[in-house]
């Protein structure tokens, strides 16, 4: 690989994998999956059984791939030099509940080989980096999902690692953990870290995620943002709801449209329409509402989120070839 002039190249992903498939004996976990991960948020998305916990577990260096290769940083992802670059915060609650908050970050710095002063000062770093400074006294057990969440992260951030892969950080938690632990995963992207987030709560996503990975039956159907992964799907099905002057006499003009599908009326007296091909459509209907006078008050898709995006991917993949 040659080297170019790092003010005219873009700086090279963290995470690198190349035609990544790994088998369990007959059972195909993960099949010829490519992807590269940078700083920000990435969204890792897929229904149970999709291979997502197969993927993270490639990506910590706690399984090898059959075939093709995982690189962080540079390394081979079950080398050290690799597992140096990440933190690794995992689904399960498996800790010593008697401990404190504060001794069970302590036990984690120890075990990155940090001791003394130097221990002493990124547990205290990484617990006020995670709002657990003025609560780390208190026993583990004591501790609500969000606090564990939040001790986890501590001690997956105490070797100020590049890569943070969060497994289901936000399962379980209520609704002000999920704000204040969403805050922090932006903070901790804005700093430079990439930050892997596996999750089902996928309207969180929209907020959050720079970039989507979208994974089902082992395969990557998409990675993108959801505004590029929108642009490559031509025939996703958008649903548009427009707020006009005279909606009964619109409708059926809409409908000559190349790229409406289907119109409704529903109260109060908004247009409902289903359109083939988004980027078609507001070509299409911007010339339209020239060459019409439709006292447009409002146009707004209304399916935009990660999880329609995602029932779409999911729909089409599972349609024969």
């Amino acid at each position: 690989m040659t080297l170019e002039n790092s003010s005219t190249t873009e700086p090279s992903p963290l995470v690198e994998v190349g035609n990544v498939s790994k088998w369990f004996g007959p059972l195909m976990a993960l099949n010829d999956i490519s992807l590269e991960i940078g700083p920000g948020i990435t969204g890792l998305i897929g229904p149970n059984g999709a291979g997502k916990t197969t993927l993270l577990k490639l990506l910590t260096g706690q399984s090898k791939p059959t075939l093709g290769e995982v690189r962080i940083c540079g390394h081979e992802a079950w080398l050290a030099k690799a597992k140096a670059h990440v933190g690794f915060c995992p689904y399960g609650d498996a800790t010593w509940d008697e401990f404190s908050g504060r001794r069970l970050v302590r036990v984690t710095a120890g075990l990155h080989g940090f001791i003394g002063e130097e221990a002493e000062r990124r547990t205290e770093s990484v617990l006020e980096k995670v709002g657990m400074s003025d609560r780390a006294d208190r026993p583990v057990r004591t501790y609500s999902k969000g606090m564990r969440q939040r001790i986890k992260l501590g001690q997956a951030l105490i070797h100020d690692p590049d890569l943070l892969v969060l497994d289901e950080p936000l399962n379980g938690v209520d609704p002000a953990g999920r704000e204040g632990l969403s805050d922090l995963f932006l903070r901790l992207a804005r700093a430079g870290k990439a930050v892997l987030i596996s999750s089902h709560i996928l309207n969180e996503m929209d907020e959050l995620a720079d970039h989507i990975l979208f994974v089902c039956r082992g395969k990557l159907l998409a990675s993108g943002s959801l505004e590029t992964i929108r642009d490559v799907l031509d025939d996703y099905p958008l649903k548009v709801r427009l707020s006009c002057g005279s909606p009964r006499r619109i409708a059926p003009q809409l409908m000559a449209l190349e790229s409406v599908k289907s119109v409704s009326i529903q109260p109060p007296e908004d247009l409902f329409l289903e359109v083939q091909n988004p980027n078609r459509f507001y070509a299409e209907f911007g010339e339209f509402a020239t060459n019409h006078d439709i006292q447009l008050h409002r146009l707004k898709a209304t399916d935009t989120s990660a999880e329609a995006v995602f029932d779409y991917l999911m729909e089409r993949a599972s349609q024969p070839k």
